[in-house]
């Protein structure tokens, strides 16, 4: 399973300095096409978004990110609603690891 990171060059130039191989430069207008991609990509285990991109996105595909297992979803960052990486752990793997 591989990390795979959305955004704008800002955002995903820290990501590609670590080593990150699955990374997609997107503008606001092909924001879509490329997260509809990479949640369709199997070798993806965890797909990495700023959270104002996430809140650029339709309704729908909103909720298929926050209701996702495989890739889990991880939003970094943003004005809107952060995400609790330990719910989103509890969710992909069906246990509280820190109990």
């Amino acid at each position: 399973m591989e990390l795979a990171v959305v955004g704008n060059s800002e955002f995903v130039t820290g990501f590609r300095l670590a080593g990150v191989k699955k990374i997609y430069e997107a503008k606001d207008d092909e924001l879509e096409s490329i997260v509809t991609k990479v949640l369709e990509d199997s070798d993806v285990g965890i797909f990495v978004m700023h959270g104002d991109d996430v809140n650029k996105l339709p309704e729908i595909l909103r909720d298929t990110l926050s209701e996702s297992v495989e890739p889990t979803v991880v939003t970094l960052g943003g004005t809107g609603e952060s995400s609790n990486l330990r719910e989103k752990i509890k969710q992909s793997v069906g246990v509280d690891l820190w109990k």
